[in-house]
């Protein structure tokens, strides 16, 4: 049973402490590739977690009766079965956004974000609290994946969530800038996904070098005296 205390440090690791794109810096390769909108991004990053926090309760479920020889190649055979049933749902129901995500819902099974956690935590703890880091640990990703997403499609293309039209029909992109807006290609292609997580890297750092001066600027808390009697 997960204490809410554990619940709380799980969920702080996963989403900002640890997070896994701007603290950990992992998993660059579908970053950069997919983020050129907020929709795939945050499309991957939910394949991720379904991926992370099964995997996480299957392997913190098995972790005494799988050998320490062979743990490796065992994780790895879990988080690819996984894998190969995310990918086959995305192809029966969301067929345009599976053929736009292509390789990069296989290549989960290599994502070094999936297989840190089974290793760093899954095969240490057990299955409630693997099953809550693998969620929390793709909430983190999922919240920077969409937002570099989002500011990446703003800059390139003056749109905000397009190709949701892939995931829900009835919906359509937003068009944030005037259609006249041209663009700016640097933002659609790598180096610019590189300049813009640099941008959060350095936000993040701003926040809590901010949050620790004032810390040290907060007076301390009175002490206790015994009354007089």
């Amino acid at each position: 049973m997960i204490t809410r205390d554990e619940l709380k440090t799980i969920a702080g690791n996963g989403i900002w402490k640890q997070n896994t794109s701007i603290v950990q810096i992992l998993g660059l390769c579908p970053l950069l590739a997919v983020t050129t909108n907020a929709v795939n991004g945050i499309m991957l990053s939910l394949a991720t977690i379904i991926v992370m926090a099964i995997s996480g309760f299957a392997v913190a479920s098995l972790r005494n009766l799988i050998p320490h020889e062979i743990r490796i190649p065992v994780f790895i055979l879990i988080v690819a079965a996984l894998v190969t049933v995310v990918d086959l749902l995305f192809n029966a129901n969301l067929h345009e956004l599976y053929l736009v995500l292509g390789i990069f819902i296989p290549l989960i099974v290599t994502n070094c974000i999936v297989l840190a956690r089974v290793e760093a935590f899954a095969a240490k703890n057990a299955p409630a609290q693997a099953s809550f880091d693998g969620i929390f640990m793709g909430i983190g990703m999922l919240w920077t994946l969409g937002l570099l997403g989002a500011m990446r499609e703003f800059l390139g293309s003056g749109t905000i969530l397009g190709g949701i039209d892939m995931v829900f029909p009835s919906l359509q992109p937003i068009q944030v800038l005037p259609e006249s807006y041209p663009g700016f290609l640097l933002a659609l292609l790598p180096p610019g996904a590189f300049i813009l997580l640099g941008c959060m890297i350095a936000w993040k750092n701003w926040i809590e070098a901010r949050a620790a001066a004032r810390a040290k600027l907060k007076p301390p808390a009175p002490v206790a005296t015994a009354g007089c009697h």
